[in-house]
């Protein structure tokens, strides 16, 4: 039997890893590996990273099995490796004895359960670890009905997925006109009455999202960092000016509140994060040398 990659090595983290970390670090590399974004021969190595990511994150998240996998390793969870979580599986797969689900988005293993030893709910993605599911919408994802209704994707541009869009559909051969709320991410779920729609979206040139979160980077001139002044800054809607501090370092975060992303359970938004990387020039005209170094002498 092949040994088993590390799971901190899966996610790219270390074993000190906060629980907001290991979930960013999951997120990116789920989004990386996700199978809808690889075509040809790589479709398959995808959905076996992917697997393998999923599987790395269902025992990282869980505080008991993490100390079990840190202590005892993948045999931690072997026949006799004497694990008991809070589900009582001791020494089994910390994913039970069940069957597995489609490696869809952000999905979970399940449990058998029933008479003839198999799932009432076959086929059916079972969970989100970022807790989106049909039920957002309405309906319970759980429920022996929603496992029969088909199941499609459809590939959103960034901003359609943040402003929401009505798109135009064929289903089954049938066109049909839907709307897609403000807000969903990259494995969102939406159910509408017939069949359930699973989001993917396009990553932007310049923004990138967390949650309801935006970021961005932007650079300025050394001149400007020293100096202090304002600064136009692109956000989901439109621009603003900023401010920027005399003395302002690289890597200075600020926040714009409320810029970010509409929530979709409730009111209120996101806010924007300003990442500002300060353009220290390679190359140098004479006069340029020369004030610097004028500087240098003064102690600056």
């Amino acid at each position: 039997m092949a040994a088993k990659s590390d799971y901190y090595d899966i996610l790219g983290v270390s074993k000190g890893v906060s629980a907001d970390e290991l979930k960013k670090a999951y997120r990116k590399q789920a989004l990386e590996w996700h199978p809808d974004r690889h075509q040809g021969a790589d479709k398959e190595a995808a959905e076996k990273r992917f697997k393998e990511i999923n599987e790395a994150y269902q025992v990282l998240s869980d505080s008991q099995k993490r100390s079990a996998y840190d202590q005892f390793g993948h045999e931690a969870f072997s026949p006799g490796g004497g694990f008991r979580g809070a589900g009582g599986f001791g020494g089994a797969s910390p994913f039970g004895q069940g069957q597995q689900g489609r490696w869809g988005p952000f999905t979970y293993t399940y449990t058998t359960s029933g008479g003839d030893g198999g799932s009432p709910y076959s086929g059916f993605d079972f969970g989100d670890p970022f807790d989106i599911f049909e039920s957002f919408f309405g309906g319970s994802p759980f429920s022996a009905r929603s496992a029969r209704i088909p199941r499609y994707s459809i590939t959103l541009e960034f901003m359609e997925a943040i402003k929401g869009v009505e798109k135009e559909v064929s289903i089954e051969g049938k066109k049909r006109k839907i709307k897609i709320p403000a807000g969903v991410d990259e494995g969102s779920r939406i159910q509408f009455g017939d069949f359930i729609l699973s989001i993917n979206v396009k990553p932007h040139e310049m923004f990138e999202r967390d949650g309801t979160d935006i970021h961005i980077k932007i650079t300025i001139p050394y001149s400007l960092a020293s100096l202090g002044g304002e600064i136009e800054v692109p956000t989901i809607d439109d621009s603003v000016k900023i401010r920027i501090r005399p003395g302002t370092q690289s890597a200075t975060i600020l926040r714009l509140r409320g810029k970010g992303v509409n929530h979709l359970r409730g009111r209120g938004r996101g806010d924007e994060y300003v990442h500002i990387i300060v353009n220290t020039p390679e190359k140098l005209t004479r006069e340029q040398r020369q004030l610097i170094t004028e500087l240098k002498e003064s102690g600056l």
